[in-house]
């Protein structure tokens, strides 16, 4: 049988499927993954050996030496560089894709309710859809990518967890679905994280405010954050937060 390429649909289905799913799990026995293959007529091994080659082309995992089979082709390295280019369009196209190819399916780190988010210039009806396709899978994303765990407290709970955006979502419209500015943070250390209560330094450690600190008198307060203080975060296995991100944060945002 000869060799069939691989359609620009079907490579956005794959990086669809590489961002949001775990990292341990691209092997051809994973059931998002037999499922995108049975939908566009592939096997699951050709659809895992996709995600192992786009996964290649990460550069936190160059870093780290993990370079997967380095087979990434031509096809592979423009879908990769079309998502990074505009996350919020690729990222709304490829759920669309999902839903045409009625791959509807939970995957790791999705609950039943949509985590909310406020997003300015959306009006009822086509962009409303978008916008909130966008919203899916930046939180699929950023689970995926921190093992659906508190990068604070490892709190592993997804009906806890938020999908925390490093440069807000209604000031940064084109990083809105970019995971590099996703953390997973408990709903208490997301509030906190929002309102420039913490943030973290240029070693990814996490820093109080002055005011946060004053309060850890309180024992909840105390085990939630001063006992986390000066500790790094725990880094995710993709879409590392660029150092630059979190800077833009303390300096705008901090309370300190």
């Amino acid at each position: 049988m000869p060799r069939r390429d691989w359609t620009r649909d079907e490579l956005i289905l794959a990086m669809n499927l590489y961002c949001q799913l775990p990292f341990g799990r691209m092997h051809q026995r994973t059931p998002e993954i037999v499922a995108l293959a049975g939908a566009i007529g592939r096997t699951p091994s050709s659809v895992a050996m996709k995600l192992t080659n786009l996964a290649s082309l990460d550069p936190f995992h160059q870093q780290r030496g993990i370079k997967g089979l380095s087979a990434a082709s031509a096809g592979d390295r423009r879908i990769w560089q079309e998502f990074h280019d505009d996350w919020e369009r690729l990222s709304a196209e490829s759920e669309a894709l999902r839903e045409r190819f009625q791959l509807v399916s939970p995957i790791d780190g999705e609950t039943n309710s949509a985590q909310p988010v406020e997003f300015a210039g959306a009006t009822e009806g086509v962009s409303t859809v978008k916008v909130r396709r966008a919203q899916r899978f930046f939180r699929r994303s950023v689970l995926a990518s921190y093992e659906s765990r508190c990068c604070v407290t490892a709190i592993a709970i997804p009906e806890l967890l938020i999908a925390s955006h490093i440069l807000p979502w209604s000031t940064f419209p084109e990083h809105r679905a970019d995971p590099r500015n996703g953390l997973c943070l408990s709903r208490l250390h997301d509030g906190a994280f929002d309102q420039g209560l913490i943030t973290f330094d240029e070693e990814f450690r996490l820093v109080l405010s002055p005011m946060l600190r004053d309060a850890t008198t309180n024992g909840v307060l105390r085990h939630s954050f001063a006992a986390f203080e000066g500790q790094p975060l725990r880094l995710p296995n993709r879409f590392r937060p660029p150092a630059e991100y979190l800077a833009r944060h303390r300096e705008d945002w901090f309370r300190s």
